[in-house]
């Protein structure tokens, strides 16, 4: 038996006798079990071996023989700054997927360097300063848009009516997507990063199908949008690109499109999880709202991270060990994938004080709720910060009093730590 086997089977009682975060079911249940079951991983060590939920058998897709789940702050710490060990280039999901499908979906993330590094500089060209000023001076417009629409009302599906359209609308202004396309951008984007809850395909047998179909239709219209932007003078991201002078500036059409694909779901899902779950958060603890309400630009930077660091939008990341290795006291084999869970490592108490409390003030804060410090870190943080702080002050200055009214309907994802809908009630206006 080989010291990773042995390492294996020291760790099969982590399934035994504690849920399998591998699996979809374990993040739909009541937050309290789940934040008690990932507590009772990092004391097993915050590297243990679990088993691959099962494919249903119409899935043409292979089974893996399990992943190592990685909870503990610092031994993500390590992997992150390590990329040279543990790679992203065999998939950022557990699951046994073809090459081609991963990178179609996955762009630069499910790559490593050098191939990451020049695709990141190319794309870098949307978040410089001078990009970032003018998409910033049109998140107040949108988000002041976005109360307006709602203002009226009094109740509200908060997910669907605010949370999700301010990120949508940025990201398609960034790639200069047409506004009549942004409810097909949206349903597509719900597909890929849904594909496994009901609501969003209906039929386990068509998932692939349906993965691909929302890709496919994603890419056409990039490359739509990209030809007729072709020789062009827009400011937008798709006309810097496919204008760009020089040759190792430009992107194929193939790459474009991948990269579209990651943007818009990136861009849109994790931001507007974010902004669900805050007011969740907000909701859930009157104080700390009163408190942000009480001096809002006092508050607002920390607040914000504490609603990144609680919601944790990207649930866990892949990656596969390129050599054998040691993590948290286990010996990783060349070849086993290595998930990291970045909303446990965001629970860990040897890091943040009182983990499960919401505190506005915290300080620190060293959270990964954008990914751990490396060459993957989110290139949209900054940009993302930013729609998060602008939204909560509109909304406080709009709707004072709005809360959540309702509990939220959970995407059924190990993936993303998605708010489907959430009710939500105020004074209209």
């Amino acid at each position: 038996m080989t010291d990773a086997e042995t390492g294996i089977a020291d760790n099969a009682a982590a399934e035994d006798d504690h849920p399998n975060p591998l699996r979809q079911e374990f993040w739909v249940r009541p937050a309290a079990d789940i934040d008690t079951d990932l507590a009772s991983l990092q004391e097993l060590g915050g590297v243990t071996f679990h088993a691959e939920p099962e494919v249903p058998p119409e899935i043409p897709l292979p089974q893996g023989p399990g992943s190592w789940v990685v909870t503990n702050h610092a031994d993500i710490l390590h992997m992150s700054k390590n990329p040279e060990i543990f790679s992203s280039a065999a998939g950022i999901t557990f699951q046994e997927l073809p090459m081609e499908f991963i990178e179609y979906f996955n762009s630069m993330i499910a790559m490593d360097d050098p191939r990451h590094a020049r695709l990141r500089r190319i794309v870098s060209a949307g978040f410089t300063p001078r990009m970032l000023k003018q998409l910033e001076d049109s998140v107040q417009q949108i988000a002041a848009d976005i109360v307006d629409g709602i203002a009226d009302r009094g109740e509200v599906d908060f997910v669907v009516d605010v949370a999700a359209a301010l990120p949508l609308k940025i990201v398609c202004d960034l790639m200069g997507i047409p506004e009549s396309q942004f409810q097909f951008v949206f349903d597509q984007t719900n597909v890929i990063l849904g594909a496994s809850d009901p609501e969003y395909v209906d039929d386990a047998a068509d998932i692939l199908t349906a993965l691909l179909t929302a890709g496919q239709g994603l890419t056409e219209l990039m490359t739509e949008v990209a030809e007729s932007k072709r020789g062009g003078d827009g400011t937008d991201l798709t006309s810097m690109l496919v204008n760009a002078e020089l040759e190792d500036d430009q992107l194929s059409m193939s790459d474009l499109g991948s990269f579209f694909i990651l943007l818009v779901v990136a861009g849109n899902e994790t931001t507007r999880n974010a902004i669900s779950w805050g007011l969740r958060y907000l909701t859930d603890n009157p104080d700390q709202r009163t408190l942000w309400q009480s001096d809002f630009d006092a508050h607002a930077a920390s607040a914000v991270e504490e609603i990144v660091r609680l919601s944790s939008p990207v649930t866990y990341m892949r990656r596969t060990a390129t050599q054998d290795t040691e993590l948290g006291g286990q010996t990783i084999a060349e070849g086993d994938k290595v998930c990291m869970y970045y909303l446990a490592a965001n629970r860990d108490e040897t890091v943040f004080d009182d983990p499960l409390r919401f505190d506005i003030t915290r300080n620190p804060n060293p959270h990964i709720g954008f990914g751990g410090p490396g060459p993957h870190f989110c290139l949209g943080a900054h940009l993302a910060r930013r729609e998060i702080t602008v939204m909560f002050r509109e909304l406080f200055n709009r709707l004072p009093d709005i809360e959540a009214s309702g509990e939220p309907d959970l995407l059924m994802s190990s993936f993303i730590h998605g708010i489907k809908h959430m009710p939500a009630r105020f004074t209209p206006s």
